[in-house]
């Protein structure tokens, strides 16, 4: 299962941007969608963190499962591919 992880985090973001390269308008929908993922990222841990403090509960055992949520973990990955293929395509402009 490792292994499918590594090799998703390096052909993913690949595959991304020859996409990109040969149609320009999915940079458009990668940026896109790494601006909702985002988002959607940044709240789910903004409001675990509220309701925690809200709460008054124990820090580190309840944001434990905010790694439960899995709309949490798929814009998390996405992210991660994301910023990867960014960076492919500043390596790219600056060569």
């Amino acid at each position: 299962m490792s292994y499918l992880l590594i090799v998703g985090s390096i052909v993913a973001p690949t595959l991304m941007f020859l996409i990109q390269k040969k149609w320009a308008r999915m940079r458009t929908v990668f940026h896109a969608a790494g601006l909702v993922a985002l988002l959607i990222f940044g709240n789910i841990a903004s409001i675990s963190v509220y309701q925690i403090i809200r709460d008054n509960t124990v820090f580190m055992t309840n944001i434990h499962g905010l790694f439960l949520n899995p709309f949490f973990l798929i814009t998390g990955a996405y992210l991660g591919i994301y910023t990867v293929y960014l960076l492919m395509n500043l390596i790219a402009k600056s060569v």
